[in-house]
């Protein structure tokens, strides 16, 4: 969202609480703001995410620093052997060296492509856990509202965060345990 939209969000939530404060007098509005980046930093199914990432990605990193490491030598070999190399000799040295260095990037470019689709596909379901323990939370404790994005102003008392963040650890530790 732009910071223009999210300033009118936040207007048109405030509007409706104001528009609701009429009609409370039976019933008070009880909201809830909650900071879905520190979720994100902090529960442990991210870092578990994060760690299964970088397993599963571990292997193929290792291939393309080695091929990293055996273009620099063949490039310091190639600068070595320069004076002693005939034409022929040192054209085609060079020919196979730009064919490894565009294999280099090709292989770079598919390992980022796929580390950002995975890495993607990963938020997308922790977003989704994370969306499910705040409505559970909410639930829980009878909140009317919970808020997130695009506010100006946060209360301590009304921030879930912690809360929010225990229920995730717990959530955490009994998957881990079962």
């Amino acid at each position: 969202m732009t910071k223009t939209s999210n300033i009118t969000a936040s207007l048109m939530v405030g509007i409706a609480l104001l528009m609701m404060s009429g009609f409370a007098n039976a019933q008070q509005v009880k909201i809830g703001y909650v900071n879905f980046a520190q979720l994100l930093a902090e529960s442990p199914q991210a870092t578990s995410a994060m760690e299964v990432l970088q397993e599963e990605f571990a292997p193929r990193q290792r291939e393309v620093v080695a091929l990293q490491a055996e273009l620099k030598e063949k490039q310091e070999q190639i600068q070595r052997d320069v004076d002693v190399m005939g034409p022929e000799e040192r054209r085609n040295a060079e020919n196979e060296l730009r064919r490894d260095e565009r294999e280099l990037n090709r292989q770079q470019q598919e390992f980022t492509e796929d580390v950002n689709l995975r890495r993607n596909e990963a938020l997308r379901k922790l977003q989704g856990e994370l969306l499910r323990e705040v409505q559970t939370y909410a639930t829980q404790q009878g909140f009317d509202l919970v808020v997130a994005e695009g506010v100006v102003y946060a209360s301590d008392a009304i921030d879930i965060t912690a809360q929010v963040l225990a229920g995730l650890k717990a959530a955490f530790g009994a998957e881990s345990g079962s």
